[in-house]
């Protein structure tokens, strides 16, 4: 499938801005089964300075800075890319993937081949996820257990937070600590994907945060609202002689072609949209729309 995505966030200042210095990520990344076909980035007021580099986990990071008064921001980016993810989506229910337990998996990861060591750092605790508690090892010890396969444990525990969880918008904020998300089961995909990190991690398995777009199809009958998509995240784990297996327990399912992958890194810290500093005295509005139209 291929997809045009349209990506605009807006800050507008009740006070003049002087200056502000800002990181983006909202250039897709190519990873397995996805190519970036076209991409655009248009930035208001014009930067006075603006680079491109990719960071230390591969993905592509846009810094500039604005150096002149303005009461309004806007980082619109247009995106074209290309997903054919069926035939590694129907590898992950195979018997290579399916067979590998959780002893088998702990004992691999003390093997030094490139792919092990690469995937080892996202054992580590990392800004917004800690390994210290034990109702989040509990939670994941549900599920993970020594003789279990651990894809399966992993389609399990997504099965359970999509469960357990209730999908609350602005109930969190990008700080707020797993610990309270797992406390009060509730929050938005970021959260979830987090609190899925948290678990894996907790019983010794590498897992990434994954940040990106889903397409929202609308109910039967009903067109299309412009805007209506929005950023998305889910997570991955890393099982041992297989790879990489992505899941999204906010819609309870695998990808496949609708999910689109930005990038990817230890958590929401390493891969948000649009972060930086501004030098003012004011408050601001923040709103974001993202609009993916498919081409065919």
């Amino acid at each position: 499938m291929v997809f045009n995505v349209t990506h605009i966030t807006t800050y507008k200042y009740n006070a003049p801005v002087n200056y502000c210095h800002n990181i983006a990520t909202l250039r897709p990344r190519k990873s397995d089964g996805q190519e970036l076909l076209d991409y655009k980035i248009n930035i208001s007021p014009k930067p006075a300075e603006i680079t491109e580099r990719l960071d230390f986990f591969g993905n592509y990071i846009t810094r500039f800075s604005i150096q002149a008064e303005h009461d309004t921001l806007k980082v619109m980016t247009k995106s074209k890319i290309i997903r054919h993810y069926g035939t590694i989506h129907d590898s992950f229910f195979s018997d290579a993937c399916r067979s590998i337990t959780m002893t088998q998996a702990l004992n691999a990861l003390n093997e030094n081949d490139p792919a092990t060591m690469e995937a080892k750092q996202f054992v580590l605790e990392s800004i917004f996820i800690r390994r210290t508690d034990k109702n989040i090892r509990e939670y994941a010890e549900l599920s993970f257990q020594a003789n279990r396969s651990v894809f399966d444990a992993a389609h399990e525990l997504m099965q359970r937070i999509y469960t357990d969880f209730d999908f609350v918008s602005g109930f969190t904020s990008i700080s707020t600590p797993v610990e309270e998300v797992m406390k009060e089961k509730k929050g938005v995909c970021q959260d979830f994907a987090q609190i899925a990190i948290a678990c894996i991690r907790s019983v010794g398995l590498p897992a990434r945060y994954v940040s990106g777009y889903i397409e929202t199809l609308p109910p039967p009958g009903k067109e299309k609202l412009v805007g209506a998509d929005a950023s998305h995240a889910w997570f991955s784990i890393f099982i041992p002689g297989f790879g990489w297996v992505d899941f999204d327990p906010t819609n309870n399912q695998i990808p496949k072609d609708q999910h689109i992958v930005v990038g990817w890194g230890r958590d929401y810290y390493d891969v948000p949209p649009l972060k930086g500093v501004v030098y003012g005295s004011g408050k601001s509005k923040l709103k974001v729309s993202v609009d993916i139209a498919r081409v065919s």
